[in-house]
């Protein structure tokens, strides 16, 4: 069975915005960053600026990494109560990946510059021979 996480509400949160208790909400989910702020690549002022606040905008305006949404999950330490909660748009997911099937013999792909080549070589050809 799945541990429930423990749910906090916006107004207990404010008042942890300090460097010696210093959490974060994005998307939803409360983070602890605490002990993360000398080690943010980005300073800790950045992230003390926000602390007690909820900061999904700005973490997704800085287009973090894959590894650094991998890496906040150690410092979850739980969620908003479902009052407080927000609707955001989905978290990033980039796909590194093109796990797409591709279509065999599609023509456009090549066709098109080969064509433009030709067409290209013939004025040239044309034009200052």
């Amino acid at each position: 069975m799945e541990e429930q996480p423990k749910l906090f509400t916006r107004e207990e949160l404010k008042s942890r915005s300090t460097r010696k208790d210093a959490v974060l909400i994005i998307h939803n989910e409360v983070y602890d960053v605490t002990s993360f702020l000398a080690e943010h690549p980005g300073g800790e002022e950045v992230l003390l600026e926000k602390a007690g606040q909820d900061a999904t905008e700005p973490f997704e305006d800085v287009s973090h990494s894959s590894d650094a949404r991998s890496l906040m999950k150690k410092y979850k330490i739980g969620e908003l109560v479902e009052e407080d909660r927000v609707a955001s748009k989905n978290a990033f997911a980039p796909q590194w990946s093109n796990d797409q099937p591709q279509e065999q013999g599609n023509w456009g792909s090549w066709l098109t510059p080969l064509l433009l080549g030709i067409a290209a070589t013939i004025l040239y050809r044309y034009l200052f021979a």
